[in-house]
């Protein structure tokens, strides 16, 4: 048998000790176990089959991994020994032959039918050639064999054991036909429930991740797996999916779950949500240090600033306690910026600069000379501001992009669009084919005035990247911003929708359209499915707006209020207001 040229690849790390486990130097007449052949103890043939293993493993070694593998082989068939089938297996493997490795992973299985780990073999080896419409079969048998106490563990392993599979949605399939017998059975059915939810997530089928999330909850109402399940969902913008996390909340009440549910809010910018979980979380366990940290964010974007302060302080106190350098030290440099950002806010920009002159840590020295940057620009030192961000060192393409980038940043704060836009084209040029910055550079042209270049921005990034719905979406909520061609508007806003179906922003802007062509009703429909699902400052303007004309001035007020919480110095709700004449 010539196998030695599929297999040649650099040699094998450290090889098994086979010979000496299975003891072939010592005959035994003990029968093998999981029904194999008995060992044999013809002290001759032993001593060819030591022989036979032993250069099988030098072969191995040596870089020449197929004469090693039929050797291998040769003496797991003729002694029937699971430990040799195994071998034969992992040298396969090891030179990255799945067919090999399989072959022997299947005549070990055919001589110990019921050895878990000859199924378990065969099944990773189907699963890693992809051949996932033959394992339901062997994942039973796994699932069997697997002992009562790591059974919990063997269902949770398996969308990752599954995750590499390219028909995602015939793996969904291949999960639950496997675990039928699991998914009723009180001990085991929360766990495969949610299991079987992510594999379906996996395969973009949210709602039936969602039907598993509640079979799961059912169960067991307290089931923190479904609620993180459902949090990925929440995620990924499903309806119905917040219940499930609520409800689990409401019978434990786990601070580690809690703040992961904050986390997903923040993600959908539901501050004021997301702060309520924070300050349970505080309350609940007010050891843990992070919490405290994204509290103080919220808290300062609220412009809560002396509870901000208060919080960060908790936070430092927590983290200079901490034993993981790195986080800590990751920690604090947020703190401490953070801090920068509130005397900036207070005007007292010498504390500011106190607070960064607190920063060792090599990583942020960029963020905290992008603070100083822009503590001189609101000092009016606009030119020691770029000066600043121009002298830091930067040779490589990254390190002039991360330049370019924060002064740009810095102008765009300060509302100089045109400096912005200038200096935007100077980044694209590094990268002209880099369509996200290409897109930057359309929205600067925009606030700048410029809005035929715009339009020929945008329309260059659909003709090169026809599935950039954010370039659909731009283009048509600015044409229907600007009242002009609203038929074309919407029809690039509903394109945008077909990549996104269910994006609150691109939804937003759909019923702005709606509302410019006279379809109140409808935009109504649309600003609140959209305001339902991402609570945002500027979807609360146009809602608000909305309402207004439709004469619900008590409800329009109540979205602008809640929007102004969210952010008190959005341009768009402020222009809305003062164009309006509302005060709120």
């Amino acid at each position: 048998m010539v196998l030695s040229q599929r297999f040649r690849t650099a040699a094998l790390t450290t090889a098994i000790a086979v010979v000496s486990h299975t003891g072939w130097a010592q005959p035994s007449r003990d029968p093998a176990p999981d029904g194999a052949s008995p060992v044999v103890s013809n002290p001759a043939l032993d001593a060819e089959l030591f022989y036979e293993i032993f250069l099988g493993e030098l072969s191995s070694r040596t870089g020449d991994p197929g004469a090693g593998y039929a050797l291998m082989l040769e003496a797991a068939r003729r002694t029937g020994d699971g430990q040799l089938y195994q071998r034969a297996a992992d040298i396969a493997l090891q030179s990255r032959s799945g067919d090999y490795a399989l072959a022997a992973a299947m005549a070990w299985k055919g001589v110990q039918p019921q050895s878990r780990e000859a199924n378990r073999y065969v099944l990773q080896i189907l699963i890693a050639l992809n051949r996932i419409g033959e394992t339901p079969a062997l994942l039973r048998q796994e699932l069997a064999q697997s002992p009562s106490r790591a059974k919990a563990s063997t269902l949770a392993a398996l969308p990752q054991m599954y995750g590499r599979a390219s028909d995602k949605a015939l793996a969904a399939k291949v999960v639950a036909e496997a675990l039928i017998d699991e998914l009723s059975h009180p001990a085991t059915g929360p766990v495969a429930w949610v299991s079987l939810g992510r594999v379906r997530l996996a395969a973009g089928d949210k709602t039936g991740a969602l039907d598993a999330a509640r079979s799961a909850q059912t169960l067991d109402n307290a089931n923190e797996g479904a609620a993180r399940l459902a949090l990925e969902l929440m995620e990924e913008s499903t309806p119905n999916a917040e219940p499930l996390v609520v409800q689990a909340l409401a019978q434990q009440p786990v601070p580690e779950l809690r703040l992961a549910y904050a986390r997903v809010l923040l993600g959908l910018q539901r501050f004021p949500d997301a702060a309520r979980q924070l300050e349970l979380v505080t309350q609940a366990k007010p050891e843990l240090a992070e919490p405290w940290l994204v509290l103080a964010s919220l808290q300062y974007q609220d412009n809560r600033l002396p509870e901000a302060e208060k919080s960060l302080q908790r936070f430092i106190e927590l983290a200079a306690a901490s034993t993981e350098d790195q986080a800590r030290e990751r920690g604090l440099t947020q703190a401490y910026l953070l801090y920068a950002q509130i005397a900036e806010k207070k005007q007292d920009y010498a504390a500011a600069e106190s607070w960064l002159g607190r920063i060792t840590n090599a990583e942020e020295v960029f963020s905290a000379q992008s603070r100083r940057a822009s503590l001189l620009a609101r000092q009016g030192k606009l030119t020691q501001a770029r000066a600043l961000l121009r002298s830091l060192p930067g040779t490589t393409a990254d390190e002039k992009r991360m330049k370019l980038l924060a002064e740009v940043q810095l102008l765009r704060d300060l509302k100089m669009y045109q400096e912005a836009y200038t200096t935007q084209v100077q980044l694209v040029a590094l990268a002209p084919d880099d369509t996200e910055l290409i897109y930057d550079q359309a929205m600067l042209a925009e606030k700048a005035g410029k809005t035929d270049t715009m339009e020929q921005l945008l329309r260059q990034i659909i003709a090169q990247q026809p599935q950039y719905h954010h370039a659909y979406n731009a283009l048509g909520y600015s044409m229907a911003e600007r009242g002009v061609q609203l038929a074309e508007a919407k029809q690039l806003i509903l394109k945008a929708l077909e990549f996104a179906p269910g994006d609150p922003f691109i939804t937003d802007s759909l019923g702005w359209v709606e509302f410019r062509l006279g379809n109140k009703t409808d935009a109504k429909r649309h600003l609140e499915a959209a305001y339902r699902a991402r609570p945002d400052v500027e979807i609360a303007a146009h809602l608000g707006e909305v309402l207004w004309s439709l004469g619900d001035q008590d409800g329009a007020r109540k979205v602008w209020k809640e929007g102004k919480r969210v952010n008190p110095d959005n341009e768009t709700l402020k222009e809305t207001l003062t164009r309006l004449g509302v005060s709120l």
